[in-house]
């Protein structure tokens, strides 16, 4: 896992674009990308769903599909999709919530919660655990999962198994010492939070930040099945990955048809507290908003959100993890950000620090994020949208880089 409301809509069917303009003020933004989102789909993404909100009237919506995946399906702007490591920043509230309410406090030894199931236990704490600073290896590197990655294996997976398969493994460095992006953190969280509320992952999503937000479309999925109209995740079949994909990823179940196979029927359980939500880009917007703006947290908890550290040493001002959250320099402007890449569906998600500018971007495949060299003309088209709707955010151009496909992040 690597990382909207169409109020007034242009449906322009021969294309599979529609996007939303108030008053035509917002035409040439939604042009520029529509274009990008145009190249990403003739570069060989299913589909694309961009929604971008600068905080000055109606959203600017676009939505790009590919011709052969529109057959059983036509994507729409308001469509379900897996959320991937999205996820944390949902985790890190719940966490952050709890913190509050004196029911938790970052500074709690794991060996707390979870006597015995951590090594090394009374050295991390839960903020280590929420920014990455754990050292706990990454349960997805462990071949036990990698047949539910695929698909191939439909069981489910609760965070204390999931964290199980990190820990059997050498941690990484001392807790606290270094920076290190591990799925592991999360399963430990989601144990945490699970140990500590007597309550499912899955009714903590929904009673704590779901329903108060009047989120339609959000939930924490515990097997494959979807709550309403959802985009159809798509991977290429073993015969049409490119060459440099190793064995190991070619090979995803599912439904195949015109040498693609639609992993949408897969259980993504094996995601927990890592990556296993699903949304929307409105509701996706909705939740940033109510975040950023103090609506979930108290003051003093979104500051420690909020509070950093460098994901290069070397680069104190450059891109920083909070609690379950990124920050990150862009050339327009910087952003706090996550993105999530879980088969069949890669996103990114931005917001300002007052969470009245938002953006988010879907593309409904996701080997190319974990391959990029060997799909590497959909990974530069990738990156120029995800540019563009960042700068779109702030109401800015797109850099000229970024228009003819040249990644300048």
């Amino acid at each position: 896992m690597a990382a909207a409301s169409l109020l007034a809509a242009t449906s322009l069917l021969a294309t599979g674009t529609s996007y939303a303009r108030d008053g035509g003020a917002k035409t040439w933004q939604a042009a520029q990308l529509r274009a990008l989102a145009r190249e990403a789909t003739a570069s060989g993404a299913p589909g694309v769903i961009v929604r971008v909100d600068d905080g000055r009237g109606r959203p600017v919506e676009v939505v790009e599909q590919a011709r052969w995946a529109r057959k059983g399906h036509r994507l729409k702007a308001g469509d379900e999709f897996r959320m991937g490591s999205n996820t944390k920043t949902m985790m890190a509230t719940l966490v952050l919530q709890l913190v509050a309410q004196d029911r938790l406090a970052l500074t709690d030894p794991v060996e707390k919660w979870l006597p015995g199931r951590v090594p090394d236990g009374r050295a991390i704490t839960l903020r280590m655990l929420l920014n990455h600073t754990s050292g706990l290896r990454d349960y997805t590197e462990d071949p036990a999962i990698l047949p539910s990655i695929m698909g191939q294996d439909q069981r489910g997976w609760t965070s204390r198994e999931l964290l199980a398969l990190g820990v059997r493994h050498d941690p990484l460095f001392p807790p606290g010492s270094s920076w290190a992006y591990s799925n592991t953190n999360y399963a430990a969280i989601g144990a945490v939070l699970e140990e500590a509320t007597g309550r499912s992952l899955a009714e903590l999503v929904r009673d704590r930040i779901a329903r108060p937000l009047g989120l339609r479309h959000t939930y924490y999925a515990t097997d494959a099945a979807w709550h309403g109209p959802h985009a159809r995740g798509q991977e290429p079949d073993a015969a049409h990955m490119p060459p440099g994909v190793p064995t190991e990823y070619r090979d995803f179940a599912g439904a195949h048809r015109d040498g693609q196979v639609d992993v949408s029927d897969n259980n993504p359980s094996w995601g927990g507290a890592a990556g296993a939500v699903v949304s929307s880009a409105g509701d996706w917007h909705t939740f940033f908003t109510a975040l950023m703006s103090g609506r979930l947290l108290p003051a003093a908890q979104l500051a420690q959100m909020r509070t950093a550290v460098p994901v290069f040493p070397d680069q104190p001002d450059g891109p920083g993890y909070g609690l379950g959250i990124a920050t990150v320099p862009t050339p327009c402007g910087r952003v706090w950000s996550h993105d999530g890449g879980i088969p069949g569906y890669f996103s990114f998600h931005a917001t300002d620090s007052t969470g009245s500018r938002t953006a988010a971007m879907l593309v409904s495949t996701e080997a190319f994020a974990e391959h990029p060299e060997a799909f590497a003309r959909l990974d530069k088209a990738t990156k120029a949208v995800q540019t563009a709707v960042i700068c779109a955010m702030f109401d800015k151009p797109v850099p000229s880089a970024a228009a003819a496909g040249r990644p300048v992040a």
